[in-house]
């Protein structure tokens, strides 16, 4: 018997044509993204079809744009009799992904949750002046050693974990010069590779303060019911449902550590799951989860193709 966990991509996803095939053939999705614009009072399907590929880029754009090709899928598999109450075990998501995962697990409409992520992109883009910080990710050590680095590198100013991605693959996050020191430092401990990635505001770590607070003000004012399957959290790398505690888990996710190695970790190992599918925008967590779990099969499910590909499977 399949045991499934249904998991939602982050940013970094994102590329312009995305969703448009979805649209194309599958009246489901072309209504998922109908209700994203009419949300966000903007064009955001345009732009996640045609370009320019800056400004789908930009933070507040492409958090909801990745959640309206998640959810665009989820719909039309609903349709084709596949949901998350029936077919999955656990929900989760990376960073932004969480709130996908929410809002497929029916914690949060669609609506709403484009208006949380738009807010969220926004309040993060602007919680630290442009310049200011940088994020890199660290590649070939492990999570303790990129730990040890952070903190020796800060020297007064921040630098933390903002990642656990999988084994070998971090990703710190703070201001500049403590950024580059910790580079260095990994480098000196033996990193295969330390690379500053294109990014508009280091996110993940404790210079998010200021969107942390403006998130628990718009996520107290949103309703939000207990999802029909746990959410594996990002910042326990545990199953929750309690609608409170999830409120208070995704306000601590802006300033903290995507812990999402043990996260599929725990979904492979206590959780028992037989299958990850990744719902959305490109096939980073399918990359991730080989190896993490490399037991466990993977399926990305973001194009007409995918969707009949599936169905097919469950069919057989």
């Amino acid at each position: 018997m399949t045991k499934r966990a249904f998991t939602f991509p982050g940013q970094g996803s994102q590329a312009v044509g995305m969703g448009k095939d979805l649209a194309q053939d599958f009246p489901e999705a072309r209504a998922v993204f109908d209700e994203v614009d009419a949300a966000l009072g903007q064009k955001l399907s345009q732009l996640m079809f045609e370009g320019p590929d800056d400004a789908l880029r930009l933070t507040e754009n492409a958090q909801p744009a990745l959640m309206a090709v998640s959810l665009a899928v989820v719909r039309v598999l609903e349709a084709r009799g596949v949901s998350v109450a029936t077919h999955a075990a656990f929900v989760a998501g990376h960073s932004l992904g969480e709130y996908s995962a929410l809002c497929a697990a029916g914690a949060f409409t669609i609506a709403d949750t484009a208006r949380l992520l738009k807010l969220r992109g926004q309040s993060m883009q602007q919680a630290v002046p442009v310049g200011q910080g940088a994020m890199a990710a660290i590649l070939g050590l492990d999570l303790e050693a990129v730990e040890r680095a952070a903190a020796d590198g800060s020297d007064g100013e921040i630098c933390a974990v903002a990642n656990d991605n999988a084994p070998g693959q971090v990703v710190i996050s703070g201001h500049v010069g403590a950024v580059n020191r910790a580079i260095e430092l990994c480098k000196a401990a033996g990193a295969k590779r330390a690379l500053p990635l294109p990014v508009s505001a280091p996110f993940h770590c404790p210079l998010m303060r200021p969107a942390a607070d403006a998130m628990a003000e718009a996520l107290d004012r949103v309703a939000m019911r207990a999802p029909v399957v746990p959410l594996v959290a990002n910042v326990l790398a545990r199953p929750i449902t309690d609608p409170a505690e999830i409120r208070k888990r995704l306000v601590e996710q802006v300033t903290g550590m995507v812990r999402w190695t043990e996260s599929v970790a725990w979904l492979a190992g206590e959780g028992g799951v037989t299958q990850l599918l990744e719902l959305g925008a490109g096939k980073v967590l399918s990359g991730l989860a080989k190896r993490i779990a490399p037991d466990v099969a993977t399926a990305s499910i973001g194009a007409p193709a995918d969707v009949q590909g599936f169905l097919a499977t469950l069919a057989s």
